[in-house]
């Protein structure tokens, strides 16, 4: 199975570019099929209020809720106080199984960070380049699964993606990446080589980047088949596989409390998650 672990869907509000307008699916989906991607991780573009366009994704996904999963999108800085709300009804009424966070928004905060934590999700977090303080929270929250897409950085910063694939993504178990707009192919290797087949998913970075081509970079890397399989979906079924259906007491209480079973997923009932 081919799993697209990065795509936008949804309308954004900011009307700057394709980013934060709209990110249609029409030809994101015909493209998919054409390359033999089975499933997509969905969530919303640039918007002032990701509680709306959250509920946009996640209408998408019910029409089909085979071919996508979703993560929910929050704004550490504008969305305060409310995250855990926000990831409450997305993991529990639109089954969403990630957060995820653009430092163009604001940079992650604590408050995102103990919720992944107590919902036992991951975050996926770009950075935009700041390399230097993913190992602040790797250290911080071992127990917490950080992606950090783009190899740190969308722009063709080899600088910096060097630096996060010797760095970061060597050194720390909890921290991931994944393929979507890395030109430098170089780098992707010396990510497989350096990390592992087990750190890095593959992602297109859909719909404005095309998920086929970045696809066959995946498959140009030659690796033995179950590293590419991990690679395509092993990863992010992994990480996925925790979330629960209500969270944990936060830490500071020093309580925990056990989690109930979610409701039966389609995707997996159809696929066995496979």
């Amino acid at each position: 199975m081919i799993i697209d672990s990065h795509c936008h869907a949804g309308h954004g509000d900011g009307l700057t570019g394709p980013w934060d307008t709209e990110a249609s699916l029409g030809r994101y989906l015909r493209r998919a099929d054409r390359a033999g991607i089975e499933h997509t991780v969905l969530f919303a573009a640039f918007h002032s209020d990701y509680t709306r366009a959250n509920r946009e994704v996640a209408k998408l996904i019910a029409r089909d809720p085979v071919r996508f999963t979703g993560y929910a999108f929050v704004n550490p800085r504008a969305d305060r106080g409310r995250v855990n709300r926000m990831v409450a009804e997305a993991v529990t009424a639109f089954g969403f199984r990630g957060i995820k966070v653009h430092r163009h928004d604001s940079r992650i905060t604590r408050e995102v960070c103990e919720v992944a934590r107590a919902w036992q999700i991951p975050v996926l977090y770009d950075v935009m380049g700041q390399i230097s303080g993913v190992g602040l929270i790797a250290e911080q929250y071992p127990d917490v699964n950080f992606i950090i897409p783009h190899l740190g950085s969308f722009a063709d910063d080899w600088a910096s993606q060097s630096l996060f694939v010797s760095g970061p993504l060597s050194h720390y178990a909890n921290v991931f990446t994944d393929t979507s707009g890395v030109r430098r192919f170089d780098l992707l290797v010396d990510a497989i080589q350096n990390a592992g087949a087990h750190k890095v998913l593959f992602g297109s970075d859909g719909p404005w980047l095309h998920p086929g081509l970045e696809l066959e970079k995946i498959r140009m890397l030659g690796l033995p088949h179950d590293e590419e399989q991990l690679v395509t979906s092993g990863n992010f079924l992994r990480l996925t596989a925790r979330r629960r259906s209500s969270p944990r007491t936060p830490s500071h209480t020093g309580a925990r409390r056990g989690s109930q079973p979610l409701a039966a997923d389609p995707w997996l009932a159809t696929t066995g998650g496979r």
